[in-house]
């Protein structure tokens, strides 16, 4: 098993989490969901020795998507998302980036689908899809380090918004309840706001 190391920063207006999940032995590296910030995302990066490979985005909202193209153009990466959240990844009125005054379109160079397995890094991240807070939402899964990446679809002790464009809270709690409170009660969750929690936790409090 590839060792692993996480790096979370918080950036943006709205406090977002932003990863760096690096394998230890090979010091690749992928970025999930840059909301802002790409100067510091940088710099951590450098100070580790890690080397991108991709940028993945558990959704199309503006706080999680803001520093994607900056990061894609420096490091020459692809950005991985869920085929049906590219509605929301190209449209600024979905995407909230024209509500706060900075029109964002965002085009993935690699579309996924749930259920599907990806390599990267040396490490295999299992897609997700999460609809809910948005109708393409997506985590990330490394079964194999009992890791998930949850984006805004589950908090510690919440869950995301369900009232923003494209959103359901129906198939929110349906996300949640069949496809992610059914993971092992140790994976260890990472959020896009707020800190980590646990399945195990979360399940005590959905």
């Amino acid at each position: 098993m590839a060792k692993i190391e996480i790096l979370q920063m918080r950036v943006g207006e709205l406090v977002e989490n932003c990863y760096v999940c690096a394998n230890k032995d090979t010091k690749e590296c992928f970025i999930v969901d840059p909301g802002d910030n790409a100067r510091l995302i940088n710099l951590r990066m450098e100070q580790n020795g890690y080397k991108p490979v991709a940028i993945l985005l558990t959704h199309g909202h503006w706080d999680h998507i803001g520093a994607a193209k900056e990061l894609k153009k420096k490091h020459n990466i692809p950005i991985i998302a869920s085929a049906a959240e590219d509605k929301v990844l190209s449209d600024p009125r979905v995407n909230l980036s024209a509500m706060f005054g900075m029109p964002t379109m965002i085009k993935a160079d690699e579309f996924v689908n749930d259920g599907q397995v990806i390599e990267i890094a040396g490490l295999s991240v299992k897609v997700i899809l999460t609809p809910g807070h948005t109708c393409g939402g997506a985590c990330f899964y490394i079964e194999e380090n009992g890791v998930l990446f949850s984006g805004d679809t589950l908090f510690s002790c919440s869950y995301g918004r369900t009232d923003f464009p494209t959103g359901s809270a129906a198939a929110l709690f349906n996300s949640i309840k069949n496809k992610l409170l059914v993971l092992p009660e140790d994976t260890i969750v990472y959020a896009g706001h707020m800190e980590a929690t646990s399945i195990g936790n979360e399940r005590l409090n959905f």
